[in-house]
């Protein structure tokens, strides 16, 4: 990998440094990583009282400095620990799901720079390969998404169960 990969997949994992009573796109990305990790959030992209609380949660349970800040730590936990699936996928998210969803384009033959970074092209992917499995092409991957992407990867027969009893003379 050169210099410009690295820094770009670095730049996956953080995100803008975000204060108690922020608002954007960046407070909403905040809010579904937080709704990922289990905790009840409205993503409305009001960095308020409850989205404060479930940061500060967070943050005591990933023994990370508790201040409610979301800093470049706390993005970088909140975006290595989500587990693909958990959250629906957009173009501008980012992650250690974005990563998986990139790579699991790949084994469909989909040639997407595996960077962590939901892009442009990996945005053109998605929507191809909806459209070819028949889903409804719009880019974000959902759970139906997640589970048509999957299949490919465990598509291997599975092993023929042996007879409970192979012997029709033995009862065990």
């Amino acid at each position: 990998m050169n210099g410009n990969s690295d820094r770009r997949i670095a730049t996956a994992f953080t995100g803008p440094v975000l204060y108690p009573w922020d608002a954007g796109s960046a407070v909403a990305e905040l809010q579904e990583l937080l709704q990922a990790h289990g905790f009840p959030l409205r993503i409305d992209g009001d960095f308020g009282s409850v989205t404060e609380t479930a940061v500060r949660l967070y943050q005591k349970r990933h023994k990370l400095i508790v201040d409610g800040v979301v800093g470049p730590k706390t993005w970088l936990s909140l975006k290595m620990n989500v587990k693909p699936g958990d959250r629906p996928l957009e173009q501008g998210d980012s992650g250690t799901d974005v990563l998986e969803l990139q790579g699991l384009l790949q084994v469909h033959g989909y040639p997407v720079e595996r960077n962590g970074i939901f892009d442009e092209f990996t945005q053109q992917a998605v929507v191809a390969f909806q459209q070819k499995h028949h889903l409804k092409a719009c880019g974000i991957v959902n759970a139906l998404t997640w589970g048509v992407l999957g299949e490919k990867r465990h598509s291997a027969p599975a092993p023929k169960q042996k007879l409970w009893f192979s012997n029709p003379r033995k009862w065990w």
